[in-house]
């Protein structure tokens, strides 16, 4: 299915207000069609006449449908445009709802900037195709055989020149500016996504930039990137522009061409001379309704082309599919791996080889290695991101593949090596682990995780804004949010990935304590390659040898 017939699908909840707003296009464009044949036969009616009688219904007329135009374009304005961000919000949830099981194994391809495009910007784009792209072409269709059929009554030959006009006009012109925008909008999405996500990196990482005296690039890349997207909206425009330039000549000779032929009817009497005025009106009137579809038609190239990427968003197959039929969630908090390999990419050196070790409830394990040996591989494999290339990783005694991905996440808690931090409150970033938690059970989880000073010195408590990614805490206090939502979490298994590493010895000897007191009677395991942190693990210890040469990790005991 292409992606227009989808964004058509889309549309199927509020066909009503569409609906709606073709009917009140229509109308708005009859009114005006209307309106251009009573105000010329009024004008030309006052000079033949001298008593207001004769003209009062006309009178009333014009009045009418000068108000009805105005009124019935404000109706389709406000249905269409309603109708549309209804149907972007569906799309922005169905785009979060395909992009959340992708994470993070099939986000690998993605740079986040680009992800944002598609989020935003490729959606917000797809509004113009509800917008112009539905209701306009059936709109002015329906004009243009209302306008014909006036005309037939004064004569035929006329609705057959306007109707031939309107086709040019109508059809033509637009599809031409189809095929001649469909590249340049293919292109100007490609650039703009390209932009924004050289933006966004560019800024995430500007600090490092400006410490390395890079930042003087970063102005040609974006000047660059902009540059590509600017020339490519400026094509967009020409072609929009050639298009609105050939439908006004359209019309300004389809009405010349029946003013010359109502002129000999006029005076052959087969028309009354009133209505010669009308008849050009009329047909200016009725192309008013195919000067939008030029421009609509590019507009829905570009809507096409974000869609088309969207679309391969919310299509992308996850790396880890749930079961058709999930076994319950697991009963016991046993962790076994047999004879485990996995690699990232098909094709690549595994980044673990024959990994073998178990865990009964309760029970603690130290995993250490060099950088690179494949230790948080292990969370990533415990927590369903990706599934072994070989062997088994057990969960409750079961194929962890048997349950659903979120059953099995219910069970572990992870301080992982890479902290995300929202930029919200120290609340908002605690609340993750658990959205119903209450403030006493926040401040004893931030406490027991060593930010008890911070929470008492800090004039906004728990109001205390973190920035950007935690930009404004410590790289201790980062981890210390970290171990609270653990806390918080409250999970039968924990997993430590160098949970203390950016911690000094005082604070970390304080934090360790408390860790183990919360991982009595809780199946963990410790990941680092410093001694402090595996002390934790009661002295059971594997060792993952890291890849000299491209070899595989292996489990041993050191």
């Amino acid at each position: 299915m292409t992606p227009l017939r989808r964004l058509f699908g889309l549309a199927a909840p509020v066909r009503s207000w569409v609906l709606v707003a073709g009917l009140a296009s229509f109308a708005a464009f009859g009114a005006n069609v209307a309106l251009m044949a009573t105000a010329p036969y009024l004008i030309s009616k006052a000079a033949l006449v001298s008593g207001f009688a004769a003209l009062a219904l006309t009178v009333t007329a014009v009045r009418g449908f000068a108000i009805a135009r105005a009124a019935l374009r404000y109706v389709e304005r406000y249905t269409l445009h309603l109708a549309a961000l209804k149907v972007l919000t569906q799309l922005r949830v169905a785009f979060y709802r395909g992009v959340e099981p992708l994470a993070p194994s099939g986000l690998r391809a993605h740079r986040s900037g680009d992800l944002m495009v598609r989020a935003v910007a490729d959606v917000d784009t797809m509004d113009a195709f509800f917008v112009r792209g539905i209701v306009p072409p059936v709109a002015a269709l329906l004009t243009a055989f209302l306008s014909a059929g006036i005309l037939a009554l004064l004569a035929p030959a006329l609705a057959v020149v306007l109707l031939a006009g309107l086709a040019v006009a109508g059809v033509g012109v637009p599809f031409a500016s189809r095929a001649a925008a469909r590249p340049h909008a293919a292109r100007v999405i490609r650039s703009r996504a390209s932009l924004h996500a050289e933006l966004a990196d560019d800024v995430v990482g500007l600090s490092d930039l400006l410490a390395s005296g890079a930042a003087s690039g970063l102005g040609d890349r974006l000047s660059g990137a902009s540059a590509r997207t600017g020339a490519g909206l400026r094509s967009l425009a020409g072609v929009r522009g050639a298009a609105a330039a050939a439908g006004a000549v359209i019309a300004g000779v389809t009405a010349v061409a029946l003013l010359a032929l109502a002129i000999p009817l006029v005076r052959g009497g087969e028309i009354d001379g009133v209505f010669l005025a009308t008849v050009p009106l009329m047909a200016l009137a009725a192309f008013e309704a195919t000067h939008p579809l030029g421009e609509a038609f590019g507009t829905i190239e570009l809507s096409r082309a974000a869609a088309a990427r969207t679309f391969e968003v919310i299509d992308a197959r996850p790396a880890v599919v749930d079961p058709g039929s999930p076994l319950p969630p697991p009963a016991e908090a046993s962790v076994e791996f047999r004879h485990v390999g996995f690699g990232y990419e098909p094709g690549d050196e595994p980044v673990l080889d024959d990994l073998s070790f178990a865990l009964a409830p309760g029970e603690r394990l130290g995993i250490v290695g060099p950088s690179g040996a494949g230790k948080t591989s292990v969370v990533a494999l415990l927590l369903r991101f990706w599934d072994p290339s070989s062997g088994t990783v057990l969960l409750g005694g079961h194929d962890i593949g048997s349950y659903r991905a979120q059953d099995v996440r219910s069970m572990i808690g992870v301080v992982p090596q890479r902290i995300h931090l929202f930029n919200g409150s120290l609340r908002d970033n605690v609340l993750v682990a658990d959205g119903n938690a209450d403030d006493d059970a926040i401040v004893d989880a931030l406490t027991r995780a060593g930010l008890g000073e911070l929470l008492s010195t800090a004039p906004a408590g728990l109001d205390t804004r973190v920035g950007e990614d935690g930009l404004k805490l410590s790289g201790g206090e980062r981890q210390r949010v970290a171990i609270a939502r653990v806390f918080l979490y409250d999970a039968p298994i924990l997993i430590l990935d160098e949970a203390t590493s950016h911690l000094d010895a005082t604070t970390e000897d304080v934090v360790l304590d408390a860790i183990d007191g919360f991982a009595r009677g809780r199946t963990t395991l410790v990941i680092s390659h410093r001694a402090e942190p595996l002390r934790l693990a009661g002295g059971r210890v594997i060792s993952l040898p890291g890849r000299p040469n491209g070899s595989p990790a292996r489990g041993r005991r050191p």
